[in-house]
């Protein structure tokens, strides 16, 4: 997906430069209901794991920040008494079999970088593989008593228990269309049959619930040392690197803490090189935990890494738990 085209799916209005794939977005849209249609009859059959599975995904492509969310929904599971699993789709790993085990140590050119991140970041047992539920029931053999599977709104096989869809609180639909001319992959009626919309920033309605991102304490990517918080950074100046749905969120962060930013946005899971980092001067070079898993590798030492912690209301957090006991 370029970045062109991203930006043109994200105005507010259809462009006319996107009329021509109106007949495509036709064709895309009644594909998909009849592939939803045909779970929910029985003509394709839905896989059911024996244990709670609580699917985050997004209706939009690009980022939303769902990766976040999903390591706070792991910790409030621990918090509770179980022990979850994770499911990732893998996604730009390169591995030969499926599904794939994965630790914080795992090779992400091999499993992907956001499995390895979950792993690293929660501690949870993470399998990484494109058949979602065959990866589900690797978990449970593993002796999980809870899935949360990382993005899979549309992967129906996989039978859920509860479904979370969230979405960019300023972004959102974008121009309302369905791919190829907008960034949708389902009608926004969708929402309507999900059991929880998370906006992360501000929400349009009660029907929806918060999520907000904390930066934490910066830490060099190499592992050598770690700093303060993102505040005590205000007024210098750095190169910021970002390879994930929506690189422009983590810029904003960084200004909005005083930072003086020359971005370089890349591809999301950009498989990088050192030669990407090469820039002409050493200013510090910052960048989101997904892009660092990825450099580690070859990371220098004026590398550094602003993890971040999402947020939710404590009365969402207490009802989503309510629910999924009642699943068990």
């Amino acid at each position: 997906m370029g970045a062109r085209l991203q930006e043109l799916w994200y105005r507010r209005r259809l462009v006319p430069a996107l009329w021509p794939l109106l007949p495509l977005e036709g064709l895309f849209c009644g594909l998909s209901a009849m592939r939803r249609l045909a779970y929910r009859y029985g003509v394709l059959r839905i896989h059911r794991c024996a244990v709670p599975v609580i699917v985050v995904g997004n209706l939009t492509v690009g980022g939303t920040g769902k990766t976040p969310l999903v390591a706070r929904l792991a910790v409030l599971l621990q918090q509770a008494g179980y022990r979850p699993g994770i499911v990732s789709r893998g996604y730009g790993g390169r591995a030969r079999e499926w599904p794939q085990a994965v630790s914080g140590d795992s090779n992400p050119h091999h499993v992907g970088d956001e499995p390895v991140l979950l792993a690293r970041t929660t501690g949870c047992p993470v399998m990484a593989g494109p058949d979602r539920a065959a990866a589900a029931d690797a978990l449970v053999q593993q002796g999980v008593d809870a899935i949360i599977s990382d993005d899979g709104l549309q992967h129906y096989r996989l039978g859920r228990s509860v479904e979370i869809a969230v979405l960019d609180g300023k972004r959102r639909a974008g121009n309302g269309h369905c791919l190829p001319a907008g960034p949708l992959r389902e009608r926004t009626n969708r929402l309507g049959t999900v059991d929880w919309v998370v906006v992360n920033g501000e929400p349009a309605s009660d029907s929806e619930q918060c999520m907000t991102f904390v930066p934490g304490r910066l830490h060099r990517i190499d592992g050598s040392e770690s700093e303060g918080p993102l505040k005590d950074w205000a007024g210098k100046s750095v190169h910021a690197v970002a390879g994930i749905g929506h690189p422009e969120r983590f810029f904003a962060m960084l200004k909005r803490a005083g930072l003086k930013v020359t971005a370089h946005p890349f591809a999301d899971h950009h498989p990088y090189e050192p030669s990407d980092l090469a820039f002409k001067d050493d200013r510090p070079v910052l960048m989101t935990e997904k892009d660092a898993v990825k450099c580690r590798s070859f990371a220098q030492p004026h590398w550094w890494t602003v993890p971040v912690t999402a947020e939710l209301d404590a009365a969402f957090e207490s009802e989503l738990l309510r629910q999924i006991n009642n699943k068990r």
